[in-house]
């Protein structure tokens, strides 16, 4: 297939929303693994994306609050296809894992709960471990390489996120500055002798609109939920993972609108099925109220995500190939893919817990490592059933 060009991709609008939908319903492994895969399938296998342009998106999703993966495919459609690129990219990327979390919640509404998650979990958290390390080290080979400066970024963020266990934007930026100052200087930064303070870099302010919708009475209720799941979309920065300790403190402490237990078993939901970890604000918001609730809180968590990426997406494809805006986007590509380094690091430390774990995990690396072509979904299948078998035993 020929490499994609911006005058004229080497695929139609609806080939990218077929393969988004695809990667929303069998996409395991949560953000870092997804955006391992759409570098994977997008620039090396289908060349439908240039490396650049999905630099270019991986750093605006990083810079961004929001969702990581979605964003990126949200970025992704926008690149040969504008607006309606974006909009049925991201639509398409969300929306088999919003209606899987609605059928689960629909069965723990039912059926008072649903034990067997903690052992399908049990065996699929080590299973995806194993993906995300892939994915990360094909990341590192790849846009890494031998650039010394890129490799003491990537390190520091790595060691940054596993000493934090989490992602923080000025790391991104400040990465992007020094790449940019040490490979593209300004004509005004001086070539000797100290450098003057870093120009001010803008970033948006924007105000999220969000939409309620629904058939439930209860609209006060419906307003509370799209408000407070509207600020948790504008103002978290990093992975769907990162959203996690923000709604369970308003949800379990602040408003009680779940249990404890719930509030895990809403997690977990996210974690093993596929597309963003983020949709677990679904699950949650059905729980809460219902269909509406579901709807509601999905709305007002992606639409911050996809308003943040496609507003400043036209001024970053239109001059992502200047010197500067490359360098600057060098830094922080190695800075993001450090900190998927590291978030494997922080991931496996709460799901390989014990030898039956550590065992899925060689297994999986073994079979992704030698077994190219064992798609991922067919391993987190049987990790499943793994788990299923040996979680009952341990825990007995």
């Amino acid at each position: 297939m020929s490499e994609a060009t911006p005058g004229r991709p080497a695929y139609s609008l609806w080939d990218m929303v077929r393969y988004m939908t695809k990667l929303g319903a069998i996409g395991f492994g949560g953000p870092v693994a997804l955006v391992g895969y759409m570098h994977r399938d997008l620039v090396e296998e289908r060349r439908w994306i240039s490396e650049a342009d999905y630099r270019e998106g991986l750093t605006l999703s990083q810079l961004m609050p929001g969702p990581l993966a979605a964003q990126l495919a949200i970025y992704l459609g926008y690149v040969h296809y504008g607006i309606t690129g974006a909009t049925l990219a991201g639509v398409a990327f969300v929306l088999p894992s919003f209606l899987m979390v609605i059928a689960l919640g629909a069965a723990y509404v039912a059926y008072g709960g649903l034990t067997w998650m903690q052992a399908v979990f049990y065996g699929v958290g080590a299973a995806v471990i194993g993906i995300i390390a892939i994915s990360a080290y094909k990341l590192t080979t790849r846009s890494v390489g031998k650039d010394p400066l890129l490799w003491v970024i990537y390190l520091v963020a790595a060691i940054i996120t596993i000493a934090t266990e989490s992602e923080i934007v000025w790391v991104f930026l400040i990465s992007g500055v020094l790449v940019w100052l040490a490979k593209a200087p300004p004509r005004w930064l001086p070539r000797s002798g100290s450098a003057p303070m870093i120009a001010w870099l803008p970033a948006a302010n924007l105000l999220p609109a969000v939409c309620v919708l629904g058939t439930s009475t209860d609209w006060p209720l419906l307003a509370k939920i799209g408000l407070f799941f509207a600020e948790a979309g504008a103002f978290v920065f990093g992975s769907g993972l990162a959203i996690v300790p923000f709604l369970y403190g308003a949800v379990v402490h602040e408003y009680q609108w779940l249990t404890e237990r719930q509030f895990v078993d809403a997690v977990a939901v996210a974690m093993i099925t596929p597309g963003p970890v983020v949709i677990t604000v679904g699950f949650i918001g059905y729980l809460v109220a219902g269909l509406a609730g579901a709807v509601v809180a999905a709305l007002a968590t992606f639409l911050p995500c996809y308003l943040f990426t496609i507003i400043p997406a036209p001024y970053f494809h239109k001059h992502g190939k200047k010197p500067a805006i490359v360098a600057f986007v060098d830094g922080c590509t190695a800075a993001a893919i450090g900190t998927i380094a590291g978030a494997v690091v922080v991931l496996g430390r709460r799901s390989i817990t014990d030898m039956p774990t550590a065992i899925i995990l060689v297994v999986t690396l073994a079979l992704l490592w030698k077994v190219k072509k064992i798609p991922e979904p067919a391993i987190v299948a049987l990790a499943a059933v793994a788990g299923l078998i040996v979680y009952p035993l341990v825990k007995a």
